[in-house]
Order: structure tokens, then C-alpha cells, then sequence
């Protein structure tokens, strides 16, 4: 029994957390297609510099992939 709680512990949080990093990233990805300056901003993080027809490529594509 000493053994068992704890481990059951971990992988509950485990799983616990791994549902709540999807949420999390799901509702990111659903703000950035209507945001470009978010989206811009993701972009630069990643060492992307993108131009205006770049920038509306990726929100076209990004609005024809439903996160649900």
C-alpha cells in the first residue's frame, strides 16, 4: 500500500496535467485565428519573420483547421 498511492498519485497528475496542456493549447490555437498580432508574435518567438501575405496565408490555414 505504500508503494501503490504514490504511484497512482503520479500517473492521475500525469494524466491530469496532460488534459489540461491539450485544453490549454486547443483554446491558443482557437484565440490565434482570430488575432494575427498573437499569431505574429508566435511566429517571431520562433525566429519567423513573416510578411503580410505570409501572415494571411497562415490565418487561412489556421481557420480551415478545426481545434476541437
Amino acid at each position: 500500500m505504500d508503494i501503490a498511492i504514490p504511484i497512482i498519485t503520479l500517473l492521475v497528475g500525469a494524466v491530469g496535467g496532460f488534459a489540461g496542456g491539450v485544453f490549454y493549447l486547443k483554446r491558443q490555437m482557437e484565440k490565434m485565428q482570430s488575432d494575427p498580432e498573437m499569431l505574429a508574435k508566435m511566429a517571431k518567438q520562433m525566429g519567423y519573420n513573416m510578411n503580410k501575405q505570409q501572415m494571411a496565408k497562415a490565418q487561412q490555414m489556421m481557420k480551415n483547421r478545426k481545434f476541437k
